[in-house]
């Protein structure tokens, strides 16, 4: 497979041009370092509270358990309510958990238990927060520069995995948990800002809000209609699993050593430098390699990363293999970020990021107490040798996914369906809906014709369709008639307008292949 040319306009640095992007890129820049410092403050604090490998491991755990239950229900939330508020909402949230937190570190009252709880409750307002954010980006920059907008959102996050975890080892190592926890609060009070400085366009329609119970369903109903998508889902599920032992296990690595809490924030930062080495890189890979290439590459060697870091090494010795670790981090991750962007169209855009999320997170969520666990049972070295073995294979296992077929994929809405024929226009809770459209195909074409009408009932539950046939007459081989239903009328006036281009291409080859002129004829009926 050759690789695609980059989807960047203006190159990698072109969206900083942007204004209100460039501001909430600094501002969530802030707020990715805030978040560092208290994952590295809560793992230490942990550690000194007296628990266990598997206590810490949770720490981790904490964070990313409301993700796999709620970033569902965020996704649903954010494409039917106004994202602005929304996401002011979330940020005020975290603000609030983060102070006290702080609070409670400074007058020595955060045990354990309170510890995981308080960082479960930050995790459900990160939870709530993220599909929203991410699906904030292609409203606030031009389509061409969405890939570039992706890749610098992780160089971003990495940026702040460099930082972050240094600034949180010096604060804790210097000053306590508590600063750290209260610096993490200061930084949510910039991303608030922006968001209300923001001045939103949302995309316009003639159709009222979903309704929160169907926008879950068609979220799920989409995904489970979309290769491309699937092959991102997969895809992070068998790196993550595995990919998860080495941030886990880090705390526990480092007092094997008699390290400090600043030692573990450098190694963690080491992990930060390598993937802003990696984000700036990316982009030459991409010119040269595809996107399944990078990722099988970097997941061979942050396996590597995983096998040196359990060979016992001194200290020091781990910080270049920390290096290489967050190199290959990012490179998997932002090529599984752009593909989940390029792979869903405006409309679903939030519901379908969140299922990347809750893959992503469920993968950290599962693998972090399952490895530690494994150490705690044998040692820390096992269960990194085993979790190197275990990305190996499932890389193996599951290559034929590729990450590459949604690449020329235009989802732009076509808007090429003519309004539906009506003697009055219905009440839009008047259903279910009956559509059937009237083919006639000469012999030569039926096959290529028929493949392609299995393309496109696919599309059709993709996008609304409750269910799909094509039949043929018995008396007239060669006249088709295709019939899908949707639950209601207003179900299918939102089909026309998710109908992409794409979509179009596919129907202008059937249209092609008619033997008769006005062909395919549509009709709609009402169940009465």
């Amino acid at each position: 497979m050759n690789p695609p040319p980059p989807t960047a306009a203006g190159g990698p640095w072109a969206p900083l041009r942007v204004g209100t992007f460039r501001a909430l890129w600094l501002a969530l820049l802030a707020g990715n370092i805030g978040t560092w410092v208290h994952d590295t403050a809560a793992a230490w604090l942990m550690a000194d509270l007296g628990g266990s490998p598997l206590m810490v491991a949770a720490v981790q755990s904490a964070t990313t358990v409301p993700v796999v239950l709620l970033a569902l229900v965020a996704g649903a939330l954010a494409d039917i309510v106004d994202r602005r508020r929304y996401l002011i909402l979330a940020q005020a949230w975290m603000f609030g958990t983060a102070c006290l937190l702080a609070l409670l570190a400074q007058q020595g009252r955060l045990g354990p238990e309170l510890l995981l709880l308080l960082t479960f409750a930050l995790g459900c307002g990160a939870a709530m927060n993220m599909p929203a954010q991410n699906a904030t980006t292609p409203e606030l920059v031009p389509r061409p520069m969405l890939g570039a907008a992706v890749a610098l959102g992780s160089l971003s996050m990495n940026l702040a995995r460099a930082v972050g975890p240094a600034l949180g080892g010096l604060v804790v190592g210097h000053f306590g948990a508590a600063w750290a926890f209260a610096l993490n609060a200061l930084s949510f009070l910039g991303v608030i800002l922006v968001l209300w400085r923001w001045r939103r366009d949302p995309a316009a329609s003639a159709l009222p809000p979903e309704r929160f119970g169907g926008a879950l369903r068609a979220g799920l109903r989409y995904a489970a209609r979309a290769p491309a998508l699937q092959a991102v889902l997969i895809r992070s599920a068998a790196f993550l699993l595995p990919g998860s032992a080495l941030a886990a296990l880090l705390p526990v690595l480092v007092r094997l050593h008699q390290g400090s809490a600043t030692t573990y924030g450098l190694l963690l930062g080491g992990i930060g430098v390598g993937a802003v080495g990696g984000a700036l890189l990316l982009p030459r890979l991409r010119r040269r390699w595809s996107r399944d290439r990078i990722v099988a590459a970097a997941t061979f060697g942050y396996a590597a990363c995983m096998l040196l870091a359990s060979a016992g090494m001194a200290l020091p010795l781990l910080l270049p293999a920390m290096l290489l670790a967050g190199f290959c981090w990012i490179c998997v991750l932002s090529s599984l970020q752009v593909a989940a962007q390029m792979s869903v169209p405006d409309w679903v855009r939030a519901r379908a990021l969140s299922l990347y999320i809750v893959v992503f997170s469920l993968g950290i969520a599962a693998g972090s107490p399952l490895w530690g666990a494994v150490a705690q049972s044998g040692s820390v070295a096992l269960a990194l040798q085993l979790a190197a073995a275990a990305a190996v294979i499932a890389l193996t296992l599951v290559r034929r996914h590729s990450l590459d077929r949604g690449e020329g994929l235009d989802l732009a809405p076509s808007a090429h369906w003519p309004q539906p024929l009506v003697s009055q226009e219905p009440e839009h809770d008047r259903g279910p809906v009956l559509v059937t459209l009237e083919y006639a195909v000469a012999e030569p074409q039926r096959r290529e014709f028929t493949e392609l009408m299995a393309q496109l009932g696919q599309r059709r539950r993709r996008d609304g369709a409750l269910d799909w046939g094509l039949y043929e007459d018995s008396a007239e081989p060669g006249r088709y008639l295709e019939s899908f239903t949707t639950g209601s009328w207003l179900e299918h006036l939102r089909q026309h307008e998710r109908v992409s281009q794409d979509d179009r291409l596919l129907q202008e080859r059937i249209r092609a292949l008619q033997n008769e002129p006005g062909l395919p004829r549509v009709r709609h009926f009402l169940a009465s």
